[in-house]
């Protein structure tokens, strides 16, 4: 699996660095990707991951209903977003690509 990102270099949502995807490179899921994470900053300066989620209304209410669940382990979507972070960490101190 590959986390692929795409700078927010608009600025809105104000906190919002970056969205990312996840590209799958073997296995079933090869030549697939999950889209729809995001990279958000804190007013503290502590960075958090949201997950894919699908928007819903139910009697004028909004809902969301999260795409990517655990199966059983609660830890199972914090190990994920950590390693979003981490690999955000790792793609912001890399050398800029030469054209």
């Amino acid at each position: 699996m590959t986390i692929k990102f795409s700078p927010n270099d608009s600025g809105n949502p104000t906190g919002k660095l970056a969205d990312a995807e996840l590209h799958f490179g073997e296995g079933p899921l090869d030549g697939l990707k999950l889209a729809g994470f995001a990279i958000w900053e804190r007013r503290d300066g502590r960075r958090y991951v949201t997950l894919p989620t699908r928007k819903y209304s139910v009697n004028g209410e909004r809902r969301s209903f999260a795409l990517l669940r655990s199966t059983g382990e609660p830890a199972a979507q914090d190990r994920l977003r950590e390693a979003i972070l981490e690999a955000y960490r790792e793609h912001e101190t890399a050398p800029a690509a030469s054209v």
